[in-house]
């Protein structure tokens, strides 16, 4: 028995040996995918969890305000990023998600606006205004979207 056991060792030697090098990578991976499934199968059967834990990626509002952060702070290596602006531009009034200190940061980068989304910032300030001027309401976060707006109006204007 040993002896049959020596002989079929020494012909899988061979046959390795013989193996050119792309028949060797392969049959290592294939060694080594299957070292992996046996690894996993025992994970599994001790009951521990074989899923990877994705990081938790930063939301929309801490890119952009991180990227307003980076614009005041650090202009050398601040980078023009469309889609930061667009988020700012559409939720700056919103005292939540721009909190009051970006908030003044944020009418010092406006000041630089040009273009198209300037035109734009000031035509949709204004369409707020004349919406928030019919109302006679007393809701305090109303009237703080209200005087943003105003803060907006003045400056772009």
């Amino acid at each position: 028995m040993e002896q049959i056991l020596k002989t079929v060792e020494s012909e899988a030697t061979k046959e390795e040996e013989e193996l050119t090098a792309e028949e060797k990578r392969k049959w290592e991976r294939k060694l080594k995918k299957e070292r992996k499934k046996k690894e996993k199968q025992l994970m599994r059967e001790a009951g521990i969890s074989t899923k990877k834990v994705e990081p938790k990626k930063p939301s929309g509002s801490e890119r952009a305000l991180a990227y307003l952060t980076s614009w005041s702070e650090n202009p050398e290596e601040w980078k023009f990023q469309k889609t930061r602006q667009t988020w700012l531009l559409l939720h700056m009034y919103d005292k939540e998600k721009v909190p009051d200190k970006y908030f003044a940061i944020l009418l010092d980068y406006l000041q630089g606006l040009q273009g198209s989304a300037r035109d734009i910032t000031v035509q949709k300030a204004e369409a707020f205004m004349k919406e928030f001027d019919g109302s006679d309401t007393e809701d305090p976060n109303l009237l703080e979207k209200c005087e943003r707006i105003r803060q907006v109006l003045q400056l772009l204007s």
